[in-house]
């Protein structure tokens, strides 16, 4: 038959594999040292990356040269650099190096671990991880818990054991429709996240019940909230939960969480706690003050991923007691029974996936590389430094501060000199973020305020120094004042 085409002979062997690996790896260190001369979002329109993405896979094998090059020059001038000191936007998506080498190590492994026999050690690693996380933030036994992909599985998969704790666990086998109309309350600055589980959970968003907010924390009215709960009972429907927030995602929205807990408890209600960002800093002991009362919640969601320093994707869902969520999750066929034990942990039981990533591998290099004192260290600096920001904003002619600081999280917004119409304003406003994030030294986001454009800024990449933070202030100012000098 002859030898095959030269083209089709490209293959990576063990020896090209441990090359690859060795020359992904000093690339990764060498990206991390020159992110600081790199604008932190691409300067770049739709479609720029995909047109230079061939149509067609290819028929016969590439070299690894032609892919890591065609890596560099086509991809990586269309990533936004997460990792970069000036990130100033969303939330962090923080990737500490000593977490990334055990995601190295995770991926070279390539084990599923949905069960305890398909990989015994990443079972009993995660039940260690989860405690170990505990007891840093500072929260009772008998609290538990599993890693989930992301807070908005955690979230949902607390909404479907509300769901089934409400219907006397009938509606994964009658489904909803001869169902009475389940009722799930949550304030208006939850994230996006809980509308959606409304939606899989085949509740209905109109069964999201929006409690409204007040006061500095834009906390829950926990009056209304119980008001709300006894009226739907009386017009037929049928509460099932609560949902409390610490740290929302718009400007760190806060609920007074014992008073929700005792709301839950009288109502008999299941209550979750989303603080996928705040929830890191809990292992800070001078924090725990906002979330208060948090011993009382049935299930609370926070994500290393964010601020700890857990590469993505890596969160925890807290569970006082997992028995209803894993009445409402679990399935066993008899190809995923353990023939012999009965009493193991299989995780993928208490989370909506089946197949699990070996995610705790990363909680123990991250907790053992920096220890709590280095994680703490960190946070508290982003706190101090996100509070001087704004300060120095603040006293900043022209500059208001639309929100304060909770935790490393604050808002603001410019208001030139005779400038009061509120859309000239918000049109201002979202010029002066764009023309910040263009500038490409810093990247903030935008958000809305009470009906007004304010723009968000928060402090949380792993290894950000001081001195690039405050720098924040002066980017800020100069951008201001070179788009208002153009305006006049």
């Amino acid at each position: 038959m002859g030898s095959p085409p030269a083209q089709w002979m490209f293959v990576v062997d063990i020896e090209d594999f441990r090359h690859w690996s060795k020359e992904a790896a000093n690339w990764g260190a060498d990206y991390r040292a020159s992110l600081p001369d790199l604008p932190v979002r691409p300067d770049i329109q739709p479609g720029d990356i995909s047109k230079q993405i061939e149509e067609s896979p290819p028929e016969h094998a590439e070299s690894m040269d032609a892919l890591f090059a065609d890596f560099q020059e086509k991809i990586i001038p269309g990533i936004t650099h997460w990792q970069h000191p000036g990130f100033f936007a969303y939330f962090p998506s923080n990737a500490a190096p000593a977490a990334v080498v055990a995601d190295y190590l995770v991926t070279a492994i390539s084990a599923q671990c949905m069960l305890w026999q398909t990989s015994p050690a990443a079972t009993e690693l995660e039940t260690k991880m989860i405690d170990w996380l505990r007891q840093a933030m500072g929260l009772p036994k008998p609290f538990t818990g599993v890693i989930q992909d992301s807070a908005s599985s955690a979230t949902l998969t607390a909404i479907l054991t509300m769901r089934e704790r409400a219907l006397a666990f009938s509606g994964n086998k009658q489904g909803l429709t001869s169902q009475p109309r389940l009722r799930i309350y949550a304030s208006d600055q939850v994230h996006s996240s809980i509308d959606k589980a409304i939606w899989v959970a085949g509740i209905g968003d109109e069964n999201l019940v929006r409690v409204p907010t007040s006061g500095p924390l834009r906390s829950m009215d926990t009056e209304a909230l119980e008001k709300a709960i006894i009226e739907d009972r009386e017009k037929g429907y049928l509460p099932a939960g609560i949902i409390g927030c610490v740290g929302g995602t718009s400007v760190g929205a806060t609920d007074d969480i014992a008073a929700i807990c005792e709301v839950a408890q009288r109502q008999e209600l299941y209550h979750h706690v989303d603080a996928a960002w705040a929830g890191s800093a809990m292992i800070c002991e001078e924090f725990r003050d906002l979330w208060s009362g948090i011993e009382g919640a049935d299930s609370i969601v926070f994500n290393p991923h964010k601020w700890l320093g857990a590469p993505f994707d890596c969160s925890v869902q807290f569970l006082k007691d997992p028995t209803d969520q894993i009445k409402t999750l679990s399935i066993q066929p008899e190809y995923l029974k353990t023939l012999g034990q009965s009493d193991l942990i299989n995780y993928s039981e208490w989370t909506v996936p089946l197949g699990r990533r070996f995610r705790a591998l990363k909680l123990w290099f991250l907790m053992r590389a920096y220890g709590l004192g280095g994680l703490r260290s960190r946070i508290r600096n982003h706190v101090k430094w996100c509070s001087d920001v704004c300060e120095g904003l603040r006293d900043t002619k022209g500059f208001e501060i639309t929100s304060e600081p909770i935790l490393a999280l604050f808002s603001f917004r410019h208001v030139p000199a005779g400038m009061t119409d509120d859309e000239a304003l918000d049109a201002h406003n979202l010029r002066l973020v764009e023309a910040i994030n263009r500038d490409g030294r810093i990247y903030l986001t935008q958000t809305k305020l009470d009906g007004q454009t304010a723009i968000r800024f928060t402090v949380g990449q792993f290894d950000v120094t001081e001195a690039y933070v405050l720098s924040a202030v002066y980017i800020v100012r100069e951008i201001a004042e070179k788009i208002e000098s153009v305006s006049e």
